[in-house]
């Protein structure tokens, strides 16, 4: 059951922002559990933003996750890598702290901070042969009532995660440890995954089409967006669902729907540059 590498002496910040501050409000959570990753996607594109992480799947259980998110960084361990050292086996130990400051097990400062329904986020550079999460991690999550995880590296304990049902989202599967190989270096700060900078309180939602990241400063806006894409996106269904041929509805109404909503967001930002040059005269 051994997972993440050990973690020293980092620290998170002072003070964690709010949940009104962080923008993740119970009424934008429930909004965005109401989506999927797909309108969340085109929303971002259509604002002109990048949120989505390719190459990340569910490795546990296949369920929707959303959430505020919590981040952990992993780097590299000097000199680590290759086969299994000695002792590798069994529950982590903790390597040398990168400054002086108490030991602990990697990644349990963030799910100890975590709240009911938050997310785990951890950035380990893609990396596949060294566990960033593992099984203790997941069942500590899981007790925390983290709602998922999602690791840019390798999850291993795969089996307990399913058996936990907490769901994980991963680069990938290994049982190696991360013992002698990567280690914790800070929690609680932004993080990079899969291209994406990821910052504390950051909304997350995760399907089976992949992980999308939404800034917390545009979370309102994206969620906002999101709901109109998938309204559309439903009136069209209803439509082919109702006999009218695939080629009608899809091809020009879609078109003239995508043409609209950008119109739509050209004016908005127009609005928005001339109210910003009013207020700054």
């Amino acid at each position: 059951m051994s997972e993440a590498g050990g973690a020293g002496g980092s620290s998170p910040r002072a003070s964690r922002a709010s949940g009104t501050e962080a923008g993740d409000s119970p009424s934008l959570l429930t909004r965005l559990e109401a989506l999927d990753t797909c309108a969340c996607s085109d929303a971002m594109d259509k604002l002109g933003l990048s949120g989505v992480a390719s190459g990340l799947h569910p490795v546990t259980v296949r369920r929707k996750i959303t959430g505020r998110v919590q981040t952990v960084q992993f780097a590299p361990v000097a000199g680590g890598g290759g086969a299994e050292g000695p002792g590798a086996a069994g529950d982590q130990a903790a390597a040398p702290p990168a400054a002086p400051g108490p030991v602990r097990h990697a990644g349990t400062a963030a799910i100890d901070a975590a709240r009911p329904g938050d997310v785990i986020v951890v950035a380990a550079d893609g990396r596949l042969d060294a566990a960033a999460w593992g099984g203790l991690l997941s069942l500590a999550a899981t007790v925390r009532g983290a709602a998922g995880v999602i690791a840019d590296g390798a999850c291993r304990d795969v089996d307990e995660a399913i058996e936990l049902e907490l769901p994980v989202y991963a680069r990938g599967v290994t049982p190696l440890t991360a013992r002698g190989r990567q280690r914790e270096v800070a929690w609680d700060v932004p993080i990079p995954v899969a291209g994406i900078t990821v910052h504390p309180g950051d909304l997350v939602i995760a399907d089976g089409s992949g992980v999308v990241f939404l800034p917390a400063e545009h979370a309102e806006r994206v969620i906002s967006a999101a709901e109109d894409v998938a309204a559309r996106e439903q009136a069209l269904s209803v439509r082919i669902n109702n006999g009218e041929p695939s080629a009608a509805v899809l091809s020009s109404d879609y078109e003239r729907m995508l043409a609209s909503e950008r119109l739509r967001e050209v004016q908005h930002l127009r609005q928005e540059a001339g109210i910003r040059a009013v207020q700054a005269r």
